[in-house]
């Protein structure tokens, strides 16, 4: 029987990563495929006029942008949900969503395209890193980060605070909250069955 969803996803990239996670949250059956940009810009091009990693298929449907395609993924299969039922609380969920894009994902892109050992490379990580610290008292007040449920602030943060080794940053004791919250969500099996074979190798077993 022929999967109704189709995820095309870069099985390295984090972006990809936290559509994968929102599929297992949700349990979702998908079919996904891994692509690799470098090698099937071709196949890329054929599937959406930007080439972008990842796209979604449903049926005649076919989505390219990874906040669209979760959100899509939320109003399509409702449950569980993965934002707060009321607006202002949803508000709240898309604002850190929105924080996290621009506060610590352009660092994690800058720093994984330059994959330098040189002085601007250890810049972003060192600010990376800091920035991290200041936030980390935060993940003690809740299970999941700033909520009592998992939601989709979290299929955003995850995948970046798994590839801390990948852009060589350690985190000191001093940020306990936030190292016992990333033990906590990559014991569960939602994230683990999100993660690619790919994925699995940029953490120490």
């Amino acid at each position: 029987m022929t999967k109704r969803l189709t995820c095309y996803s870069d099985p390295a990239d984090h972006y990809s990563h936290r559509v994968r996670m929102v599929l297992a949250e949700k349990g979702i059956v998908v079919q996904i495929l891994d692509i690799d940009p470098g090698q099937d810009s071709d196949k890329l091009a054929e599937l959406n006029p930007y080439g972008a990693l990842p796209t979604l298929m449903d049926r005649d449907l076919l989505l390219y942008e990874p906040g669209v395609i979760m959100e899509y993924l939320e109003e399509r299969y409702p449950h569980p949900p993965l934002l707060p039922v009321y607006p202002v609380a949803r508000a709240n969920s898309r604002l850190l969503m929105h924080r996290i894009q621009s506060n610590w994902c352009v660092l994690v892109d800058r720093i994984l395209n330059e994959r330098s050992d040189g002085g601007g490379c250890n810049q972003l990580r060192r600010e990376l890193r800091e920035s991290l610290l200041e936030v980390a008292p935060l993940f003690a007040e809740k299970p999941y980060f700033l909520s009592d449920e998992p939601s989709l602030v979290d299929c955003c943060l995850l995948p970046l605070l798994w590839r801390l080794p990948l852009l060589g940053i350690e985190l000191p004791r001093s940020a306990r909250p936030l190292l016992e919250y990333m033990e906590r969500q990559f014991a569960r099996q939602a994230f683990q069955v999100s993660l690619s074979a790919v994925e699995r190798d940029m953490r120490p077993t």
